[in-house]
């Protein structure tokens, strides 16, 4: 899905939501746990509740490959089944991936290829390790690359915020350095939404670059702050929500609940991008 097409989907669905699919074993409804794949059924029914309030859904890869062949296959199945609503949704892999160039290709094959029973739209990566890294991701045309810059956990404050001699934090160096090897059709970053403040500044560097937005709702970052300081006349912004839409319920009605949530979540939105 190339930025237009991301942009049109945003303004067809009057949202910039993205639903993790943080579909952790333990936290599914019991009643799902006698089905043939639990996970997949849970994922399933999830994307059919909010499929239309929602541009993009992000699987985190660890909740996967924590359960082995049987998560993988999972994965696989719940990627069919995105992959067949074609233009509808933007996928994204939080994989978190970064290595040296020969295998940064072989992650990006396996999760950006088209031949890939995966084909997602993006990817995670983390940029320490700098360009050739990264450039890898970069070679699938209409696929993106989503670069770790700001992130919410209480660890960031360990090196992303680390003041060099000029006053220049790291992360804003992370960002200026790696702005020429994309651009902004294909290129993204994750910022913190408890980092909201920082927003203005990030924008000052990047200006049209989507930003991916962890920590609103369950972490309690706030949507309408992270729109005061981050959002374009694009809209700029993918604002991805996880525990608090999927596992909104534990119990029969969960895809009703987590449809409430996701739709509360919308009705927001659309709001605030009707003010663009």
């Amino acid at each position: 899905m190339n930025r237009t097409a991301l942009i049109q989907l945003i303004q067809r669905k009057q949202s910039f939501l993205c639903v993790g699919l943080d579909s952790e074993l333990s936290k599914i409804p019991a009643h799902l746990l006698d089905s043939e794949d639990p996970v997949f059924e849970f994922n399933k029914q999830i994307i059919d509740a909010t499929i239309d309030l929602t541009v993009a859904y992000k699987p985190n890869l660890a909740f996967y490959e924590s359960q082995g062949l049987k998560g993988w296959q999972s994965l696989d199945k719940t990627m069919q089944y995105l992959n067949s609503f074609k233009d509808e949704v933007f996928t994204i892999a939080d994989a978190k991936r970064g290595d040296i160039g020969n295998t940064s290709r072989l992650y990006a094959q396996a999760f950006l290829d088209p031949s890939s029973s995966l084909n997602f739209d993006a990817i995670t990566v983390a940029p320490y390790m700098g360009e050739d890294s990264v450039s890898p991701f970069l070679s699938y045309a209409d696929k993106w690359v989503i670069l770790l810059a700001l992130t919410s956990n209480k660890g960031a404050f360990d090196f992303q915020l680390f003041e060099n001699k000029d006053g220049k934090k790291m992360y804003q160096e992370v960002i200026e350095k790696s702005v020429t090897w994309g651009n902004s059709g294909n290129m993204m970053y994750v910022v913190g939404a408890t980092k909201a403040e920082m927003l203005g500044e990030i924008r000052k560097i990047i200006p049209n670059h989507f930003l991916l937005v962890p920590g609103v709702g369950a972490q309690g970052g706030s949507l309408a702050e992270v729109a005061k300081y981050g959002l374009t006349k694009d809209c700029g912004l993918l604002i991805n929500a996880s525990r608090s839409i999927i596992f909104a319920s534990s119990g029969l009605d969960f895809a009703a609940k987590a449809r409430a949530e996701a739709m509360n979540m919308q009705q927001e939105m659309k709001a605030i991008l009707l003010e663009i």
